[in-house]
């Protein structure tokens, strides 16, 4: 999936970008009910940024994942045009350890993981566990399960639960599609939230 990202961003072929504008906003609702202060939060496939961003804007200590050098420069800009401090990172969310460090309190993930393979799925897990705090919270877009050419394969809430064994499903909830482009609408996507055990 890192040559066709790096591809599309380079001929500006990024639906995901304009749709994540429209998540940027549940993300805001999903997060308030949680009554946790900001802490340290972890953006897995950042891409250029507008999570990590809003995420500092609201008090987090941010770090911001990809493997697109080209959307991890654009994030910087954004940033510094912001004015606030996200540390971007080039880093594959299925070796997060050396890279990102420990400590986190929550991850946010907007269309990374329904995209990998089952192998990279397991090391995805793995990672997040072992970099996260006690109660850490994981909040995760994803389609639902599908084939639909070059969009993700996506996953069900039984591919999560089964995935993430040391962390407790508890939603799984539609994502709002207004605003979204006609084939993301269809691709059933979801907000599933899950607490560290």
């Amino acid at each position: 999936m890192g040559l066709g990202y790096t591809l599309a961003y380079r001929f500006k072929i990024t639906p995901w970008v304009k749709a994540g504008r429209v998540f940027g906003n549940q993300i805001e609702t999903l997060i308030d009910p949680f009554d946790a202060p900001p802490g340290e939060v972890l953006d897995i496939g950042c891409g250029t940024g507008d999570h990590a961003i809003e995420m500092a804007r609201r008090g987090w200590q941010v770090t911001g994942i990809d493997t697109v050098q080209l959307a991890l420069d654009k994030a910087r800009s954004k940033a510094r045009k912001a004015g606030v401090d996200v540390r971007f990172m080039h880093a594959d969310a299925t070796d997060l350890e050396h890279a990102v460090g420990r400590g986190y309190h929550l991850v946010l993930d907007v269309g990374c993981y329904h995209g990998l393979s089952d192998h990279a799925r397991v090391a995805y897990a793995e990672n997040v566990t072992t970099v996260t705090e006690p109660h850490a919270t994981l909040l995760m877009f994803a389609f639902g399960p599908g084939h639909r050419g070059p969009l993700p394969r996506g996953v069900s809430r039984s591919d999560v639960e089964r995935t993430f064994e040391k962390w407790k499903l508890v939603s799984d909830v539609d994502a709002d599609t207004t605003g979204m482009p006609g084939p993301l609408k269809k691709a059933d996507p979801r907000w599933f939230r899950l607490v560290k055990r």
